[in-house]
Order: C-alpha cells, then sequence, then structure tokens
C-alpha cells in the first residue's frame, strides 16, 4: 500500500525546492509523475516556484470546491493515453508514480481526504508539502488535517535570524509585523514573510501567540 506523505516547515525551509528535487529523481528512473497545488496560491501562478530559482509548470490546480482524487484521476489517464499514443501500446500504459502537492495548507480537509484516498485506494504514494500554521501560530485545516491522517510526517527546518530553529511565520505589511487580519494572505510586494523563532516571535508580537 502507498503512503501519504506530509513534509511540513515554516516558511523558507525548502518545500518547494525539495519537491521539485523529488519529481526530479522519479523523471531521472524514467518514471511519471504529477503535479499540483491550490488555484489559491496565486504566486507563480501555475507554477511551483522556489527560493533558489527553479520554477516548473502544475500539471493541475484544485480549487476549493473540487475533488482532489477526481482531478488525480483524469489526469492520471491523461498520462497514459499519452504514453499509449506514443508507444503505439507496444509497452502497455504508463503509470504515474508519484502525486507530489504544494502548499497542501491551503486545501480542504475534504481534499485532503481525497489524497489519503489516492494513496489507499489508487496504490500511488502522495507527497504533501506546506506549512503548519499561519502567522498567528493557528494550523491551517488542510495541515491539522495532514497531520490527523499522513502516514508519515517530515520536519523541513530552517532557521531564525538568530540562529535558532525557526517554528512560526511572521507576516509583515510594508516592512512591518502585523498581528490581525485574514489567515491566507500570499506574500508578494506588500506582504511578505520571516521565519522566526519562538522567543523572536513573542518579541515582535509583545508576547502573544494569537490574535
Amino acid at each position: 500500500m502507498a503512503k501519504l506523505y506530509f513534509r511540513y516547515g515554516a516558511m523558507n525551509s525548502g518545500k518547494s525546492t525539495a519537491l521539485l528535487q523529488a519529481a526530479y529523481n522519479y523523471e531521472e528512473r524514467g518514471q511519471h509523475v504529477l503535479l499540483a497545488k491550490p488555484r489559491i496560491d496565486t504566486k507563480g501562478a501555475g507554477q511551483i516556484s522556489s527560493r533558489l530559482g527553479m520554477t516548473r509548470p502544475v500539471d493541475f490546480l484544485i480549487d476549493a470546491a473540487d475533488d482532489a482524487r477526481g482531478l488525480f484521476a483524469e489526469h492520471q489517464a491523461r498520462v497514459r493515453y499519452t504514453h499509449d499514443e506514443l508507444t503505439g501500446l507496444s509497452r502497455g500504459p504508463a503509470e504515474v508514480a508519484c502525486l507530489l502537492v504544494d502548499e497542501a495548507q491551503f486545501l480542504t480537509p475534504a481534499q485532503i481526504d481525497d489524497l489519503f484516498r489516492v494513496a489507499v485506494l489508487d496504490d500511488v504514494p502522495v507527497m504533501a508539502y506546506g506549512i503548519r500554521g499561519d502567522f498567528l501560530t493557528r494550523a491551517f485545516p488542510g495541515s491539522r488535517r495532514l497531520l490527523e491522517v499522513a502516514h508519515t510526517l517530515e520536519e523541513l527546518k530552517t532557521i531564525c535570524r538568530c540562529g535558532r530553529k525557526a517554528l512560526f511565520n511572521g507576516r509583515l505589511v510594508d516592512g512591518h509585523f502585523v498581528f490581525d487580519g485574514d489567515q491566507v494572505a500570499i506574500d508578494g510586494q506588500e506582504v511578505t514573510y520571516e521565519s522566526l523563532c519562538g522567543e523572536c516571535y513573542l518579541r515582535e508580537s509583545g508576547g502573544r501567540l494569537s490574535s
């Protein structure tokens, strides 16, 4: 039976880079992968983009109301069809070796359950990458569900500006830390994020851990 993996870490911990490396490793061995991410993550539009400058288009975007397993099945069929066309059926249908999902914290709990079904019922490994909590230290619904049902949890580590291990994601607006606002605000020109250790987070928040 395949597994659902949740690889999580604070901002700037190399999650997208790790995902792209995993995709490369599969394909270097002649295996097929599918890449997906939630449409709400507008950074990079239809691409997965790492802070090291690597980018790659996703195979499909997931809207909030989508059946994630159904979308996977559609694109799995496309991979098989394309392979058949290229090989003239001489080698049989291609199989998807892995589904890689970036920014998984933005998925709904129901969509995380869909990913679990892909792993268990369709026997395709699913590697979901994301962050656990928002800028107010609250768990994203998708991340909470992943922590509940994923077969394997792996933390990707990064450091705070002080050199300690970073745990939290501080939100900055025009360069100043803020501690109120919507849970989702994609980083860009006005909104940015900084990974902080517990001590630095408390110092910036005035001792608060949530609103």
